[in-house]
């Protein structure tokens, strides 16, 4: 090779990686937050004894409602079709995602069609998505029933902050303080705030419930959360209300 197109191989070989920097990932506020939970929060001795009963109430309830919950799901594939399960993504613990599941109960694409609301506004559009087996399954809130599969996965608990979509989390990062911590526990099947007061309520409302439940979780309050839900669910089925 001559000198002159020596010279211009050499100057090609050191001018190509400086002329197009490639920029550095920035997190964002919430994958920070995410690596705060997850890091510096270790699990207290009772989530282990907590662990334990999520398996054994999940599994047992599992099995005592799969046959009405198979009834439900051919219901629901014989009057409005495919899919039968919803499938969402939500925020766990240390904001990982994960799938939640949930028997269908809306029209198909309804999510894509509800994203941009929550509120007073998200519940009264969700009622016009209801399908006809819809409506009775969320009147005895039967179509909770496949998150055990994800208790089961050790992706929720039965009692928790309840899970919420990617989108809502990075918001609510930025707009709530203390938002992150709910990332402390795994979500759950029911919470605090779910027992308290109403989906219409405030997110600051829902989070002050939340962060004491994470804050005195024991076993007793594990077990109240629940025997209050129970009790709820069947207040509201007997008044003909199923949300």
């Amino acid at each position: 090779m001559s000198a002159p197109a020596r010279a211009h191989a050499e100057t090609e070989t050191v001018a190509h990686p400086t002329s197009h920097p490639r920029p550095e990932h920035v997190p964002s506020l919430a994958e920070q937050y995410s690596d705060i939970a997850s890091e510096l929060y270790a699990p207290r001795r009772v989530d282990i004894a907590l662990r334990a009963l999520d398996l054994i109430i999940a599994g047992t309830a599992l099995l005592v409602l799969s046959p009405l919950l198979g009834l439900l799901a051919l219901a629901t594939l014989i009057t409005s079709g495919r899919p039968v399960l919803y499938r969402g993504q939500r925020v766990g613990r240390a904001g990982r995602v994960f799938v939640m599941y949930k028997l269908r109960t809306l029209a198909p694409g309804a999510e894509t069609r509800l994203g941009p609301y929550y509120g007073e506004e998200l519940s009264r559009r969700t009622e016009e998505e209801v399908t006809m087996v819809g409506r009775a399954a969320r009147l005895t809130h039967i179509d909770e029933v496949p998150q055990l599969f994800n208790v089961i996965r050790g992706e929720m608990s039965m009692v928790g902050p309840r899970p919420v979509r990617p989108a809502f989390f990075y918001r609510l990062c930025e707009e709530v303080p203390q938002y992150w911590q709910r990332l402390v526990v795994r979500p759950g099947v029911t919470g605090f705030a779910q027992t308290r007061i109403t989906r219409e309520d405030s997110w600051e409302d829902k989070l002050i419930h939340d962060l004491e439940y994470i804050a005195d979780r024991s076993i007793r309050l594990y077990l109240r959360v629940l025997g209050a839900t129970i009790v709820r669910i069947g207040t509201l089925t007997l008044r003909g209300r199923g949300r």
